[in-house]
């Protein structure tokens, strides 16, 4: 696993202790990190793509546990994950599950993006009447 995942796996604190320790150390290192931490958007709280690296980290952690699992159980693990139980049912009502919760999956992060974008959208108008009902100032008038 790389460095930048890791670290995005502890948390901003971790980010902060690795600035402040850069600062420390050497401080150009210091401001390297914290120009990357801004232009990145890892300590931004106006950010507004929070659930995506919420996901990408739900996935990372997943990945994690299965590789942790199959060098645990062995590498016949990941093949049996899938196998048949000996159950015709229960492969059945197994299958039909995963497909129902994937597809709810998908259905709440579309559900999450229309969201956002009304969001958005709601912020934009809003600001657009601000502009437009803003009382126009009247141009100084020349001094004869």
């Amino acid at each position: 696993m790389n460095p930048v995942m890791w670290l995005d796996d502890i948390g901003k604190p971790a980010w902060i202790a690795l600035m402040i320790v850069s600062f420390i150390l050497f401080w150009p290192a210091g401001f390297l990190v914290l120009g990357y931490l801004i232009g990145s958007g890892r300590m931004g709280c106006w950010t507004h793509h929070r659930g995506e690296r919420w996901q990408a980290r739900m996935e990372r952690m997943q990945q994690r546990m299965q590789e942790r699992a199959a060098a645990w159980c062995g590498p016949s693990w990941q093949a049996n994950t899938r196998a048949s139980s000996g159950n015709w049912a229960f492969d059945d009502y197994r299958a039909e599950t995963l497909r129902r919760l994937e597809e709810e999956q998908r259905q709440f992060t579309e559900y999450l993006e229309r969201l956002r974008r009304a969001k958005d959208k709601a912020e934009f108008d809003q600001w657009m009447a601000e502009m437009r009902n803003r009382p126009q100032s009247p141009e100084p008038q020349p001094s004869a």
